[in-house]
């Protein structure tokens, strides 16, 4: 079996939730102590989080196990290309996730479609993302995430800047611009920003609970009308 079949095997063993020992992974693959040993650790070092020792046993953690996904060549590379958009257009953190994400699926694939990957004729490159665009990306996902409010200095597209205080509701990509949607506590109503006309950005220190009228489905149904 070669290594790239044998590694996936190996994930397909570990997926099954329960302590495994080398000796019981090797006599499932037909291999030794040793090599299970060293496949471990060629995993653990790619990213995926195994948990144990040798003489005691092997176990994936809760939260890395996924029903076993098979993909042919095609949808790979349709995956890989989406990395390559993410790690092209978003920030530097979201990027380097998605990177981890690719290396792990690389792990056990078989050479043939590794090659296959990486002569994909289809290409993003990645230098439209200016570094000062990539941190306010991060800043203001992340805000997003934990529903933190964000002081922003913006500046129109007539060159007018105002300060705001904004509750930060959803992230979404046009192509070639992000578009952050809040409530903006200036107008007190919802507003749409152009992350990249974004100023300055900065963490107020306050949160915000989502509010009827003012979470993120009411900012959907209000952007559906417009």
């Amino acid at each position: 079996m070669r290594r790239a079949d044998r590694l996936f095997q190996l994930m397909l063993l570990l997926q099954e939730g329960k302590v495994r020992t080398a000796r019981y992974l090797g006599e499932k693959l037909e291999v030794s102590d040793r090599t299970i040993y060293r496949d471990i650790s060629d995993l653990v070092g790619s990213g995926i989080p195994i948990d144990g020792e040798a003489g005691v046993g092997y176990l994936l953690r809760d939260e890395y196990r996924l029903p076993p996904l098979m993909f042919n060549s095609e949808e790979l590379k349709a995956l890989a290309l989406g990395a390559q958009m993410v790690r092209a257009w978003s920030d530097k953190k979201l990027g380097s996730t998605t990177a981890t994400a690719i290396r792990k699926i690389e792990s056990v694939l078989p050479e043939r479609l590794k090659k296959e990957i990486k002569l994909n004729a289809i290409k993003v490159p990645g230098f439209q993302m200016s570094e000062g665009l990539s941190n306010n990306l991060e800043m203001v996902r992340v805000a997003s995430e934990e529903r933190k409010k964000l002081e922003v200095c913006y500046r129109s597209l007539r060159g007018e800047e105002t300060r705001r205080k904004i509750w930060p509701l959803i992230l979404y990509f046009w192509g070639n611009k992000w578009t952050l949607g809040a409530w903006c506590e200036l107008r007190e109503d919802f507003r749409s920003f152009r992350v990249d006309l974004i100023v300055e950005v900065v963490d107020s220190g306050e949160t915000f609970a989502a509010a009827p009228g003012r979470d993120l489905q009411a900012y959907i149904d209000y952007q559906a009308e417009e």
